[in-house]
């Protein structure tokens, strides 16, 4: 049987959260619609306090930005770069384009094509994190995107040089500093200094991810990316310590991260919550973190590993870090998570930042219909036909006419109907 031991705010305060996010949005849209550039540059003074003539950055602040990396910052940041990369292209090459002959003279096909455009934010507000560039820019690069603009707030009143860094090293086209609303909504609306996208991309607040889902339908998005989210599921075999660590070290995202213990091991859970507490009292991240777990962490004490497995599929996290005797049993049997972390030696913040895998994934429940960010989100898989002879679309053709006239649709058959006159020499 199921045991909270501790329990997150109520399903109604995180819908009137909800409610207040959406129609800042909708008025801040709306706003960028009607006042194109005067409207982000009065949302980037009002939100970040930042203002300048152009908001994309020259050549020369890009190469300021490039010298004020100290050359190991360089080296760990071109480390993480290329394992996104290499992981991004084993996806790619795994993507092949199809043509096959499915009946004689009809050949069926699809091509993998890559978007045009892509708006890729990287979120900074509270910490400068470079790694998103490297997640967003560096697979739309491998997938073969034309066009690649980024977006990244200023970090605490200035440029974000290492952001900016990480941008460019990706092979970003166009940096822009701008942050939250304003820099999605120029993205995909257009502005007279910045052209649309056909796609956004990237993780953010709630108000960002509240943005994509409005500009949905008007340009591609990856996913819903709203707040961090961390599931931990342990059992005996690790310690209190551990568990704590690693909740805190998504809790401290933002202060509406959930972080959440899923144990077959009361005396886990009780040791756990402990350790958090005195983590908290020493983690300089800590009133974030802590905040975050007061209002949206959880301990879920289970029977056994199978009801483990219910609730966290239930639950279905961003990420999902096991820690247990058989951590693959996880790996087989789950199916709604974002990204698995399996066995004590791997955690989450390394695939955040530099393993390879991607780490814009779906968060609040998305992971029971999509996977995170990868290759493929860049590239439209498009179909094409070829009939080559008289014998095959005079086949389909009458095949096609007699469906199209029990669904009533007399144009449709005479489509069919024409080419069977034409080409197979009688009438259907």
């Amino acid at each position: 049987m199921v045991r909270y031991l501790k329990t997150a705010i109520t399903a109604e305060e995180r819908a009137e959260a909800d409610d207040r996010v959406k129609r800042v949005v909708e008025a801040a849209l709306e706003d960028i619609v009607k006042r194109g550039d005067d409207a982000v540059r009065d949302m980037s003074i009002k939100y970040d306090n930042w203002n300048r003539d152009d908001f994309r950055l020259t050549s020369d602040e890009i190469e300021t930005c490039l010298a004020k990396l100290k050359p190991r910052d360089r080296t760990d940041i071109e480390f993480a770069q290329k394992q996104v990369r290499n992981f991004a292209q084993i996806q790619r090459d795994a993507l092949q384009d199809v043509e096959a002959e499915t009946l004689p003279g009809v050949i069926l096909g699809h091509k993998n094509i890559p978007i045009n455009s892509v708006g890729c934010y990287v979120p900074g507000g509270k910490y400068p994190l470079l790694a998103s560039a490297h997640m967003s820019v560096v697979t739309a690069r491998v997938a073969g995107v034309k066009r690649i603009a980024t977006c990244a707030p200023p970090f605490q009143g200035e440029i974000a040089h290492a952001i900016v860094a990480a941008q460019h090293l990706a092979g970003a086209d166009e940096i822009y500093v701008l942050g939250g609303i304003q820099a999605v909504g120029a993205m995909a609306l257009g502005t007279s200094s910045i052209a649309p996208v056909d796609m956004l991309v990237g993780p953010g607040n709630a108000f960002v991810a509240e943005a994509k889902r409005q500009l949905f339908g008007r340009v591609g998005i990856d996913l819903l990316a709203g707040p961090t989210e961390t599931l931990v599921i342990a059992d005996d075999t690790v310690d209190g310590e551990l568990c704590a660590t690693d909740l805190l070290g998504q809790a401290e995202h933002g202060p509406t991260s959930p972080a959440i213990l899923v144990t077959n091991s009361e005396k886990l859970a009780k040791d756990t919550i402990s350790e958090v507490e005195r983590q908290l009292l020493v983690l300089s991240t800590g009133e974030i973190a802590g905040q975050a777990w007061r209002d949206y962490g959880q301990v879920i004490v289970c029977d056994d590993e199978a009801e483990m497995l219910a609730v966290a599929d239930e639950i279905a996290s961003e990420h999902v870090q096991v820690m247990t005797r058989d951590p693959d049993y996880f790996l087989n049997n789950m199916s709604n998570y974002g990204s698995l972390f399996l066995g004590p030696r791997t955690n989450v913040s390394y695939g955040d930042k530099v393993i390879g895998t991607n780490h814009t994934l779906p968060t609040r429940k998305a992971a029971r219909y999509t996977g995170g960010l990868w290759v493929g989100k860049f590239l439209k898989t498009c179909t094409y036909q070829k009939v080559l002879t008289d014998e095959a679309t005079t086949l389909v053709g009458q095949y096609c006419s007699r469906l199209c006239a029990l669904e009533g649709f007399a144009g449709h058959k005479e489509q069919a109907d024409i080419r069977v006159r034409r080409y197979g020499g009688r009438n259907t």
